[in-house]
């Protein structure tokens, strides 16, 4: 029988051990992660529980806002940007302003000290994204060991299982680790750690984790014992053995850590005493493969699958690999799943998987465009359940955001900045330059709306319309006058991290809070005539809507990034972010089709701005180049993202170091390039465009299960770079065209309707 680890095609997989954490593979359950090395002698665990975090409850927002506000708005527009940043710090910045940070619990290490591996043959470890479990096997000597990792969504530990080929082979110590304050101890056959993770700048450290260890040895004479130490446990000559890990935390919400933390880890071991190993795989893989087997690709290129990933990506440079992209998408969809169910926290910046007490960035939520590119997957890889915790955690960030809203600008609603930890604290944060941004909710909110778009779940809708409403409030309540234009801007703000001159990126209305605004608005009036609710407010939202400032083409052509034309002088010509394109992708503001004009001036931009960027910022580009319906350059930029430069041995995306948004952002770029439908026609009709950006690389392939807005369901098949065949399905009976080229199919309204066509 065909082992998991051999599914070449859907299988990360390597010839050695994982030497550093970038070469270990992740696995999860959207609460639990561990990053697994797959070693010999030794078999490292590294452990993440995503409720753990440092520091504690703590309100951030500054109260001197409100009084200064009117005088700081006076000096951003008469250009006065030092005088209007020194007081913006001193009214608007949080207290403090650095956040909280994302923790790791610890290891699990099982030391082997009878192998020798000096006899070692047969080595492999890998990754099988279809079942989601790790295996690691090798033989030495004459005994074959196969150990196989998982984290189980249905049951909520991590699962260990180990076995050898030859009787009462199996003999290891397991012990637990952590860079925390910890205490391990062991009796009868259960391992336990507890710790606490240290302070933040904020508050000391207030929450505490426990991790518990379950060993089952099976063997006429297995043994299991308690080190001199009591903090081990040893294995003597067993069959196999099954480990289950389960941690818990004392987190209950951002204001409140008092819960038990051994009590929560042991609720779900104790309810796992009886079931077997198999029954736990089983039940694993069946929820995963639920989600996962949704969406198959196949954009051809499969000679190359006999070589190990990490060679694979190291000879991405030279070498045309589309199976390697294809792969790339899959596992992106893997780490949605594996890191956002319901539950759990949305993805951080590194996912749920971080191995340092100081990690880069903080492991936070950046939401001024990273937060958001973790979930553009979700949509078009058909996992729309991974958005849950995205929705939970926004519906809380709203209720806090209403505090910092009062307190630092006295308006309604509710306001969040560019960075959020889990005690939500939404004021200002870092720096003036990189934190004074209010629009990080707004954007945000554009996911509720994605979300309906793709289920027509109106129940969802009526859930989370008073989080669109409380964004839309705050930006009534705030936007102001412009003195020259007389619309309506953002005062103070400004374009996520780029400097206009150098040192100042305060402003008033960048193109990205007015584009960013102006779906908020409109979506806000779209729900309202949805539920058909609230109507007075869905006029006023539209009316402020009208008084934004517009798009602007510069003298070279380009998309404005400010109000005023400060393209050509601003000190990075190549900066990382390239947020006035928000109207480009992921909004639909600009289409090639459309609006023309605006779609060359984003063409400008991107050529002015360069291919080459950090991680999440080269997926971006990728991306919108797709929504310019121009592959080639799209897939010139993929394969730059799947260089070593910007793709670890593991695949993780590499801003570097780590961030998970590019393996997200990357896995949309390669849906997109194949199926966009954000469009509606004039008509109101909604447009689903079939191979709008298909690359030449990509001569023959295939794809099923791509969910289109709309709720459709796309599958298509093309060769000699020619659409072949498509089926479309629809979920909810929306008017459709389907778009080849200069050919078009109309989509009847009926629920569950669907179109086969044939493109020859």
């Amino acid at each position: 029988m065909k082992r998991r680890d051999e599914n070449q095609l859907l299988s990360l997989w390597y010839s050695r051990p994982a030497q550093e954490w970038l070469e270990a593979l992740p696995i999860g359950n959207g609460r639990l992660g561990a990053m697994v090395y797959g070693g010999i002698k030794q078999e490292r665990i590294q452990l993440n529980e995503g409720f753990l975090w440092s520091g504690g409850p703590h309100e951030y927002a500054n109260p001197a806002g409100p009084e200064a506000l009117a005088r700081i708005r006076e000096l951003v527009f008469a250009d006065n940007w030092s005088a209007a940043a020194a007081l913006a710090e001193s009214a608007l910045l949080g207290q403090p302003c650095t956040q909280a940070s994302y923790q790791p619990v610890g290891e699990l290490l099982l030391s082997f000290e009878g192998i020798e591996s000096h006899s070692l043959t047969n080595y492999r470890r890998a990754l099988d994204l279809d079942s989601a479990v790790h295996t690691s096997h090798f033989t030495i000597g004459n005994v074959s060991y196969v150990r196989e990792i998982f984290a189980s969504f249905p049951d909520q530990v991590i699962v260990v299982r180990l076995t050898a080929d030859k009787h009462s082979a199996l003999s290891f110590k397991a012990n637990l680790i952590s860079p925390h304050a910890a205490d391990a101890s062991a009796a009868g056959s259960r391992l336990k750690m507890t710790g606490k993770p240290g302070a933040s700048p904020a508050a000391a450290g207030q929450s505490n984790f426990c991790a518990i260890v379950d060993i089952r040895a099976d063997g006429d004479i297995a043994a299991v014992s308690v080190d001199s130490s009591g903090a081990a446990i040893e294995v003597t000559a067993a069959d196999s053995v099954t480990l289950l890990l389960s941690i818990g935390t004392s987190f209950i919400n951002e204001k409140d850590v008092s819960g038990d933390s051994e009590l929560a880890a042991l609720l779900w071991l104790n309810k796992l005493t009886e079931i077997e190993y198999d029954r736990l795989l089983t039940r694993h893989v069946e929820d995963h493969q639920s989600l996962f087997r949704r969406l198959s690709i196949d954009l051809g290129g499969k000679t190359v699958l006999s070589r190990p990933t990490d060679e694979r990506i190291a000879s991405a440079v030279e070498n045309e690999d589309p199976s390697l992209a294809a792969l790339y998408c899959q596992y992106g969809r893997y780490l949605l799943i594996a890191g956002s169910r319901s539950g759990g926290l949305p993805a951080t910046l590194q996912g749920l998987w971080n191995d340092q007490t100081s990690p880069p960035w903080g492991s936070k939520w950046t939401i001024n465009i990273n937060t958001e590119m973790n979930y553009w997957l979700a949509g078009s890889g058909n996992l729309i359940e991974c958005y849950v915790p995205l929705f939970d955690l926004l519906k809380n960030v709203a209720k806090c955001g209403e505090r910092t809203a009062q307190v630092q600008y006295g308006a309604r609603g509710w306001v969040a900045h560019h960075n959020l930890d889990i005690w939500l604290g939404t004021s200002v944060v870092d720096t003036i330059f990189h934190g004074l941004w209010p629009t990080g909710g707004a954007w945000l909110c554009k996911s509720i709306w994605d979300y309906y778009e793709l289920t027509n779940d109106t129940e969802f809708l009526a859930d989370n319309y008073d989080v669109l409403k409380g964004a839309a409030e705050f930006f009534l309540d705030t936007l102001v006058v412009h003195p020259k234009s007389g619309w309506r801007v953002t005062n103070p703000s400004n374009s996520p991290e780029n400097a206009h001159h150098r040192d100042f990126s305060i402003c008033a209305g960048p193109t990205l809070d007015m584009c960013i605004l102006r779906d908020l608005f409109d979506n806000v009036a779209k729900a309202q005539s949805v539920l058909q609710m609230d109507s007075d407010f869905g006029r006023d939202v539209l009316s402020a809507r009208n008084k934004l400032a517009p798009l602007q083409i510069g003298a070279r052509g380009q998309l404005q990034e400010w109000l005023d034309d400060w393209d050509s002088i601003a000190p990075e010509q190549q900066h990382r972010h390239i947020s006035h394109l928000y109207a480009l992708h992921p909004s639909s503001q600009i289409c090639p089709e459309s609006t023309p004009e605006l779609a060359a001036a984003a063409k400008q931009t991107l050529e002015n701005r360069g291919d080459e960027s950090t991680g999440w910022a080269t997926a971006w580009r990728i991306l919108f180049w797709a929504r310019l319906w121009d592959g080639e350059h799209a897939h010139k930029i993929l394969r730059y993202l799947l260089t070593p430069t910007l793709t670890a041995h593991n695949m993780f995306d590499l801003h570097p170091p780590f961030q998970i948004d590019g393996n997200f952002g990357g896995a949309a770029a390669v849906l997109e390039m194949l199926v966009q439908s954000h469009e509606k026609s004039a008509e109101g009709k909604r447009l689903v465009r079939l191979l709008p950006a298909l690359p030449s690389a990509w001569p023959d392939g295939s794809v099923s299960g791509i969910l289109a807005k709309g709720g459709f369901v796309v599958g298509l098949s093309w060769k000699n770079g020619k659409l072949v065949h498509s089926e479309v399905v629809s979920k909810f009976g929306e008017p459709a065209s389907i778009v080849y080229r200069d050919k078009v199919v109309d989509f009847s309204k009926e629920i569950g309707s669907k179109t086969v066509t044939s493109w020859e």
